[in-house]
């Protein structure tokens, strides 16, 4: 079905249709598009959440900066471990998904582990916050998917920063064996993701699996100067992430994912304005976007400024901080198909900026935090929220904060939905 009515299906099944608004950026910043991305400001190169200006920045400092020598070392030599490695593919797992397909994705849920009370262990029995390692294995795609997607993106950075085609080529083979090639290709779904032994083959959790494709998306714009993809390949990939679009707002398993009310709830939003931006589905990633504000800002962010379905968990630091950032990737996409969510309030004073003051009244004394969390030696997250937050509000105390945490999490600086802090 051709993208753009798969476009109006979609919006059907999320809500009406949004009245359009205007993009503003200051003079000098680049402009991100629509479905277009950045492609203006950036040579053709189709990206969204990765800045033209910052990916320039980060260029320029990885050939004379000396403090980012070890992080340039680091990223090459994943980029050169990746021309060795692969190709991945979904059809190599030693499980066979409940739909009989091994075309289908297939993991399992990482909190659930064997019932020591019963021979078999089934059903499986949660443990919120503790990982199974079972779920890396090859019995299920999860590895695969994660190895995939980043060495995709080491690839394609090495390919940007560097000029060689090898990484462009590379990179460009693996994308072809996870999506097109007809022996090896993911089916767009998720219907098998964070299966439970014992209890259920795929839940709605599962959706947020997809966070690794994002890495795709954005390393596909990359890609966009090389010629180891073809314009029909392009074509193809674009259908491929329609596909998946019309999938989590059609069915069972996705419209579920849209209704939680925590952080699968934001990740599912980010995700389908992702997918429908790189697809050309404007209107659904402006759709999505303007109901953030309602759907999840307003009743997700308590007046205070806390997330309050996350304080619940086991690692309730983690995931606060893990939910704003999904929630700062929609803002930026928000940005472009119109919708500003970054300076959005509800009458009350719910926000986005809210919920980083709340987080920023921890910087320093993360160790103080009183609520459940089984490592509060984590930072990372705190880091990502207040650099992003400071640049995104040009707010001097969140820079100080992420000025805490900068030197424990240098790593992150070659994130590129950070925008590069000033030496």
């Amino acid at each position: 079905m051709p993208r753009h009515l798969l476009a109006s299906g979609v919006l059907a099944l999320l809500t009406a249709s949004m009245p359009a608004a205007s993009a503003a950026a200051d003079s000098g910043t680049p402009v991100c598009e629509g479905s277009m991305g950045y492609a203006s400001a950036f040579d053709g190169r189709r990206t969204f959440l990765w800045r033209p200006d910052w990916l320039e920045t980060v260029k320029a400092r990885l050939a004379t900066d000396p403090t980012l020598q070890p992080a340039r070392v680091a990223m090459l030599a994943r980029a050169d471990g990746a021309l060795t490695r692969g190709p991945y593919t979904v059809v190599d797992k030693t499980q066979m998904p409940a739909s009989g397909d091994r075309h289908d994705y297939m993991s399992m849920g990482p909190y659930w582990w064997p019932d020591p009370a019963r021979p078999d262990g089934l059903p499986y029995v949660r443990r919120d916050g503790q990982f199974n390692p079972e779920r890396a294995t090859n019995a299920f795609d999860l590895s695969d998917l994660e190895a995939m997607s980043q060495d995709v993106q080491a690839l394609s950075l090495a390919y940007y920063f560097t000029g060689d085609e090898r990484y462009g080529a590379q990179a460009a083979a693996f994308i072809k064996t996870w999506f097109l090639a007809p022996e090896t290709r993911m089916n767009p779904n998720f219907n098998h993701g964070q299966a439970v032994p014992g209890r259920v083959s795929g839940r709605a959790e599962g959706v947020i699996d997809a966070t690794r494709l994002v890495r795709v998306v954005e390393s596909l714009g990359l890609l966009d100067a090389s010629p180891a993809l073809t314009d029909a390949e392009r074509a193809a990939l674009r259908d491929w992430f329609a596909a998946l679009v019309e999938w989590m707002a059609t069915s069972p398993i996705g419209r579920e994912e849209k209704a939680a009310t925590n952080n699968h709830g934001v990740y599912y939003d980010m995700l389908i304005s992702e997918f429908a931006l790189y697809a050309g589905m404007d209107e659904v990633a402006q759709t999505v976007a303007e109901r953030f504000k309602q759907a999840r800002i307003a009743p997700q962010v308590a007046p205070d400024g806390s997330l309050p379905l996350e304080l619940t968990r086991t690692r309730s630091l983690h995931y606060s901080t893990w939910t704003l950032t999904a929630a700062f990737d929609l803002a930026q996409l928000g940005s472009c198909v119109g919708v500003d969510l970054w300076n959005w309030q509800s009458a009350d004073g719910r926000s986005l900026r809210s919920a980083t003051r709340f987080m920023a009244g921890w910087a320093g004394r993360e160790t103080e935090w009183p609520w459940p969390e089984l490592d509060k030696t984590e930072t990372t997250g705190l880091y990502e929220v207040f650099q992003r937050g400071a640049w995104a509000w040009n707010d001097a105390d969140l820079a100080a904060d992420a000025a805490l945490y900068r030197e424990r999490n240098a790593e992150l600086d070659l994130n590129l939905r950070l925008p590069p802090y000033a030496p």
